[in-house]
This record gives C-alpha cells, structure tokens and sequence, in this order.
C-alpha cells in the first residue's frame, strides 16, 4: 500500500516505522525539515517538507496515488482538512488525529466523517483506556481492548508466588479456568512460545492471554491470590490524557485524587468528575503528593507532558510508599533504560495506542480492527468470517492452521464463546486470530476476500 503520514513526530515516526516494517511504501510530511530528517535517516521513506493540509504539497506527495492517509500532526484543524482534501482527491481510507474532543462530539453539529474522515483518533482517549486496563487488573503488565471491550487480551509475569509456577496445561489444576480463557504465547527470555499442552510456566516467562474481563479477573485471583484491587489511584497531570483516565475511574469504586499546578485547569478537572478529588499542587512536590493521603495502597499515575517531570515524580511516589508507579513515556529511547534500571513499574507508549487504532487499515478490508503488544512480536487481528470461507463449518480443531497462528475469540451476535477445540466457527462470527509477526501475512492471504 502507499501511505502519507502527515507529521513527524513521536506519533508519526511511531507510525511510519511501523509500516516501513510491514513494507509499505510510505510517504512523509511535516513543515519541521529537521523532524523530516530524522525520520529520512532512520527509515526507507519519501519525505516531503511543507504544510500537510496544501493542496500544493499533497499534490507533490501524488495523494491521488494514496491508499491510505494519516494526519497526526498536534493540529486538529491541519488533520481534517488534510484529510478532506484527500477525500475529494479519491483516497479511499482517510484517518485524523483530534484531541480537542469538540469535534466528535455527539451533541455537535459537524460530522466529519460526511466530510470524508473515515476514522478519528485520540491520542489521549485510546492511551487512557489502555492505562485503565493496567489499572483494574492488578498483576498485568499489558492489556489491550478487544472486540469493543467484550474481550481483553493480557500479559502477566510469571514469579515465585505464582501458582502457575511450573504448572503443566495438560494437567492445569482449574480446568473451568482453563475453558474460560486462551493461552497465546510466552516469552522466555529471547524466545516466544505458542504454548501447547506441555508447556510448562517458568519464573520471569511472561504470558500473553485472553477471555472477558470477568474471566481475565477470575484467572488472576487464582493465579496470584496475593494481588488485590488497588485502594486509591493518584493521577499527576490535568492534561486531556489525565482527564480522560480520571473519568474512567471515576465510574468504579476506586478512589480518585488528580493532582494539577495549574489553577485554572485544576478547576475544569475537579466540575468534570463526580466523585474523584483535584488538588492544586506539583506532582514532583514531596508535600502535594503527601497532601494526596495515604499513598501506600496506591497506584500512582504520571501523565504530565515531560517524560523527565514522570520518571521524578513516580520516584517520588515510591519513596513515600506508592504500591505501583506507571508513567506515561513518549521518547521511544527511554523505555529500555528505564527497564534495565527497573525505575518504574510499568510505562506506557501512547503512540502504540494510537497505531493501535489505525492499524486494521492496513490489513484489509475484512480486517476491522489491528492491535499490538509492547513486548509480544505479533499481532490481535478481528476478522468476519464469510458463508464460503473454508473455516466456516468447521471445529476449531480440524482447521488447518500453520504454527503461530491461533484463534483468540469469537463473538457470535451479541455474545462472545470459548474459542476451545470443539467450537464450530459459523458465518458472520467474528473471530481475533493472534499471528505472530512472521504468520501475520498468512492472515492476510486468508481474509483477503
């Protein structure tokens, strides 16, 4: 496919190094020729320097020529009108990044997708839902969405207090568990598994797998009867992204306090939520953090904009008892320092949300939705399947699957069922199949139609 990313940014580098992956013939624009060069010498991609809404640099990029445009720059404006020029320009899949929630809002009068805009994306909103995952489920160390929230997929590391120590699949002790959920893979060390029957859980494997959120819950009790549910959940940072996840919580019986220096975005927060407490202060202040109460059943959450005022004020948090610190980090060459020095508990990559959302675009047609993990090389693909699809009809167990392919779930109608062996796949069911990277164009080849 041929793809034009307008901005080159975090987001758009994100993107575009994604793709170059999938090797897609990607063009890139921004008006930054020093982020266009950064982005020219680490990919294979043309760059193209100038305004990402002109008709005249669109028409350099041949947009007519596009079968997919995405504009992530951090205008909203630049964004839609991109792409409703690539709309009049007969691209066929047009894709806008909008923070400034105004415009998709349900009581507004402007509805962008008459105006061409097949898909808009925030940022903020699809990295706030992937901090909440993280957050109701102690004990995971990733959670993606899938199947509109009727499914999540998980990763959890296996430790010392772990039942699933060295626990065998053919001989799981839980087996109503075991119907409940699907094991996709295990990452030990440099290697991934498709785990089968013999597999065997080892300290420090970390484990990919999915069910409803109810039977995802029901398995980490189990498997770690230590981890309870989080008291209180500080949030540092007002921004959108704080806000966002503020509101989420804000619906379950978890206490929230928001902490933002700024006055007067402090008392937006606090008329936007109907339970969780605002406070004026710096989140990097020993005093504001402790003025929060008691942190020592806490999550602490840093969303601010720098990574550096994140890092400091989760660091903060622990030295005064915060149970877990996650910390949203959007510098790509931070994350592995930060790892190897075990500073914080978790981070999260907001651009990998936002590809999450795009992604399914540049799967196909019969593909309506794409996701990632951080540490899992693969891919969640949601796929519909077809009356003469040659899985249609048959068990799950007679499908002729090669190995690193495997079915997630299924959702038929309105309720999702165990994807176990004697399950007979149907029309219309739609199915997450989990590929991993080298298997991912198998998917493709097979859903084509």
């Amino acid at each position: 496919m041929r793809i034009i990313i307008i901005g080159a940014g975090e987001s758009g580098r994100h993107l575009a190094a994604k793709l170059c992956e999938l090797k897609h013939d990607v063009v890139v624009i921004d008006s930054d020729a020093e982020a266009l060069d950064e982005v020219k010498n680490e990919l294979d991609i043309l760059a193209i320097e100038g305004q990402g809404a002109s008709p005249r640099v669109l028409k350099e990029a041949e947009v007519e020529k596009a079968d997919l445009l995405v504009a992530v720059t951090d205008r909203d404006e630049v964004n839609i009108l991109a792409c409703v020029y690539a709309h009049a320009a007969g691209v066929p899949n047009k894709v806008a990044r909008v923070s400034n929630m105004d415009y998709t809002s349900p009581s507004g009068a402007l509805d962008l997708r008459r105006m061409g805009v097949d898909l808009v994306v925030s940022q903020d909103e699809e990295c706030a839902i992937a901090l909440f995952n993280n957050l109701r489920l102690p004990g995971t160390s990733e959670a993606v969405d899938l199947l509109d929230g009727r499914v999540l997929a998980v990763g959890v590391k296996v430790d010392t207090e772990s039942l699933m120590l060295r626990v065998q699949l053919k001989a799981f002790p839980e087996p109503g568990l075991l119907e409940q959920i699907r094991f996709l893979a295990v990452v030990r060390g440099a290697e991934v598994l498709i785990p089968n029957g013999d597999t065997r859980f080892m300290i420090g494997d970390d484990v990919f797998l999915s069910g409803t959120p109810e039977a995802i819950s029901d398995f980490l009790k189990w498997a770690w009867p230590e981890l309870k549910p989080f008291g209180k959940i500080i949030i540092a940072g007002g921004s959108n992204l704080g806000l966002h996840l503020a509101r989420l919580l804000d619906k379950t019986s978890m206490q929230v306090v928001l902490l933002e220096k700024d006055e007067e975005r402090a008392e937006f927060c606090s008329g936007e939520l109907s339970r969780g407490l605002v406070l004026k202060g710096d989140a990097m202040d020993r005093d504001t953090v402790e003025n929060a109460g008691s942190v020592e059943d806490a999550a602490f959450v840093a969303v601010m904009d720098g990574d550096e005022d994140n890092i400091i004020a989760c660091l903060v948090a622990e030295k005064l008892g915060a149970r877990f610190t996650l910390a949203k980090i959007s510098r790509p060459d931070y994350i592995p320092i930060i790892n190897s020095l075990s500073l914080l508990d978790r981070i999260v990559n907001p651009p990998l949300s936002m590809i999450n959302a795009i992604l399914h675009f540049v799967r196909g047609q019969n593909v309506s939705a794409a996701s990632l993990f951080h540490k899992l090389p693969g891919e969640l693909l949601e796929v519909r399947l077809k009356a003469r699809h040659k899985w249609t009809g048959k068990a799950i167990r007679d499908l002729d699957v090669s190995d690193g392919l495997l079915i997630a779930a299924v959702l038929r109608g309105d309720d999702v069922v165990p994807a176990t062996g004697d399950l007979v796949l149907a029309e219309n069911d739609l199915i997450v199949v989990f590929a991993l990277s080298d298997s991912v164009r198998k998917i493709e080849a097979l859903f084509r139609r």
